[in-house]
């Protein structure tokens, strides 16, 4: 993308910039306000309302019509005028008519009178309230009701009051969700414009590593990565490139770089950014691209890359991952995942985090983030509360398989004791 900034001019501007120990806070704040110009470049197109859910609405979406289109009933029940309540004691009113959703009572209703009416009917002429049925003693052409249990215009929904013709339903960059489906729908539109979706490439490097159907030979490891990547980035409705595995060969990174930079918005790898891998993945890294490596203060996923490379008259930006196969989750989800949504031009990017209890004693060492994997509950009393999903190493991916959140531990906090208040970030929605 050739909106992109250089790093340079990103990071010499923030104070606490250190990339030997970078506070999570401050990597992601580098990473938002690189990719940020991205989605202002980012083209859009037309869809079907049908294939707009998950996309990033392009423009605003303005009501062409007044939702609800006039006043209408919000109870089953009967429709009146309010000045016909008998200020103390029964109220009795006459009833003179029916009116239903899609066929209105055709007439005025007098002082007095009342019209039997169902939710979403039309309010008649001169009704302004609506009694609920299990309120009112019926007989014949009479009703009666407590005085006390109504007020003049309960129960009616007023013309416009969800929408009015003019104003905006839906504001530019929203995620479009189910409930925004059928708000579209009720504004009589069956087409979205919307941004185009990212192209993004993924990749794991490592000559230790062997693909799902290949024999497993001594000291060597099937990937992992590439499959827990395609998960997690089909969740963001993005366009998937998988380069496959490539092997630690210089000539072999530098043509699946270059492939990948071309034809992507966002290039992901995994492995070859640690202390002690091999050094072609950095070296390639270097060489093609303007690229920082980071020690992130935090556990897992200490080790990363990012910053962008350069393709065949294009640049991607370049998120590289550890090797760990949990560490790669965890720096996809505090810093991959808010990226892309940057990029795609969603103004809605970070998962909200809660407040929980913990259960049990947690280990904490100050000076770095800690996201421990963990299963949330609720006591008897109804509060919220959570425990650790076995082990925390960040090679077991079986404790993220168990876990339904992320217990997240602050940067200055000490040893967690039981009972302790921590901050949780669930899985549902984003894992």
């Amino acid at each position: 993308m050739s909106s992109l900034p250089t790093l340079n001019s990103v990071v010499t501007c923030m104070s606490d910039y250190d990339p030997e120990s970078l506070r999570v806070e401050i990597a992601s704040k580098v990473v938002d306000e690189f990719v940020r110009p991205a989605s202002l470049a980012l083209e859009t197109e037309i869809v079907s309302i049908y294939d707009s859910l998950g996309r990033v609405l392009a423009s605003d979406i303005i009501s062409p019509i007044n939702v609800p289109s006039a006043d209408n009933s919000a109870m089953d029940g009967y429709a009146f005028s309010g000045a016909s309540i008998i200020k103390d004691g029964v109220t009795s009113l006459t009833m003179i008519g029916k009116g239903f959703a899609g066929n209105a009572f055709d007439g005025k209703v007098s002082h007095g009178q009342c019209v039997r009416i169902m939710t979403g009917a039309v309010m008649p002429a001169g009704c302004d309230t609506t009694i609920p049925q299990e309120l009112v003693k019926v007989d014949g052409d009479q009703i009666q009701f407590q005085s006390s249990v109504i007020k003049a215009g309960d129960n009616r929904r007023l013309k416009g009051e969800d929408l009015s013709i003019g104003q905006a339903a839906l504001s530019a960059g929203k995620i479009i969700r189910p409930s925004d489906l059928g708000l579209i729908a009720s504004l009589g539109m069956g087409s979205v414009t919307v941004k185009r979706r990212l192209k993004v490439g993924f990749f794991s490097t490592g000559d230790e590593l062997r693909s799902i159907g290949q024999p497993l030979d001594d000291g060597c490891v099937y990937d992992s990565n590439r499959y827990t990547l395609f998960g997690m980035l089909s969740r963001l409705n993005v366009e998937l490139h998988d380069f496959g595995v490539v092997k630690d060969d210089p000539d072999a990174m530098r043509a699946t770089f270059s492939q990948a930079a071309a034809t992507c918005d966002a290039v992901i790898t995994s492995g070859g950014v640690s202390v002690g891998e091999a050094d072609y993945t950095k070296q390639i890294m270097r060489e093609l691209g303007d690229v920082s490596f980071w020690k992130i203060a935090m556990r897992p996923g200490r080790p990363m890359a990012f910053g962008s490379i350069q393709g065949d008259q294009h640049r991607a930006v370049l998120f590289g991952l550890p090797g760990n196969p949990v560490a790669v989750m965890v720096t996809f989800y505090q810093f991959v995942r808010n990226a892309l949504l940057a990029m795609s031009g969603a103004t809605q990017v970070a998962p909200p985090m809660m407040q929980a209890k913990t259960v049990e004693a947690i280990r904490k060492r100050p000076g770095r983030t800690e996201f421990q994997r963990g299963i949330l509950s609720t006591d008897a009393t109804g509060n919220r509360t959570v425990r650790i999903s076995g082990a925390q190493g960040s090679g077991v991916l079986r404790s993220m398989s168990e876990a339904d959140c992320f217990i997240v531990l602050a940067h200055d906090q000490e040893n967690i004791q039981a009972g302790d208040t921590v901050g949780v970030v669930l899985f549902e929605g984003l894992v």
